[in-house]
């Protein structure tokens, strides 16, 4: 579908020069002299480049729509995420980096949503949280929870994270995938 430049907004998914781009910013310019602009920041959705882009209204680009399919993750073996679709059973193989810096996160057994363009799948989207222990940390030092600390604790897929002092070896918490922060304790 076709749209003005003018009506480019982020988390759009656009197709320019030949590649898939998703704007991440954009700014509304209008110079003393000449037309109004946008300018566009969008980053490649694979090349994984940016390029900062000006539009005018008279412009138009093609807006994308992607589809969304849920999977599970069935394993993981070194760098290759295998996944299975949820509604026809059919099971492939991805590389680990569509799902970025959030892939740390996986779980066998995980439900994740793959995004594809004409049969070509472009990233793979987690939940925005999982629930996870807490293999090791310090102990809790009484009267330590006064003061709004943090101390490091390691997760039992490896990955370090900071939680508050009352959380201790063995509990469950909830983290956020994007940014891999402590969240809140898991509920039983």
């Amino acid at each position: 579908m076709k749209i003005s430049g003018n009506d480019i907004r982020p988390g759009n998914v656009v197709e320019h020069k030949g590649e898939l781009w998703q704007a991440v910013k954009i700014q509304h310019t209008q110079p003393g002299k000449g037309g109004a602009y946008l300018q566009v920041e969008l980053k490649g959705l694979t090349t994984h480049s940016k390029l900062n882009e000006r539009f005018r209204s008279s412009e138009t680009v093609e807006k994308v729509r992607l589809e969304m399919n849920p999977f599970q993750v069935l394993f993981i073996e070194g760098d290759t995420l295998n996944l299975m679709d949820n509604e026809s059973f059919e099971q492939i193989p991805l590389p680990t980096e569509l799902a970025g810096d959030s892939a740390q996160f996986l779980v066998d057994g995980m439900t994740v949503e793959v995004e594809s363009y004409e049969g070509r799948y472009l990233r793979v989207a987690l939940p925005e949280t999982v629930v996870l222990e807490i293999s090791e940390t310090e102990p809790t030092v009484k009267g330590q929870t006064a003061a709004s600390s943090f101390k490091p604790a390691i997760l039992d897929n490896g990955v370090r994270v900071m939680v508050p002092p009352f959380v201790g070896t063995g509990e469950k918490v909830v983290v956020n995938t994007a940014d891999g922060t402590y969240v809140r304790r898991a509920e039983d």
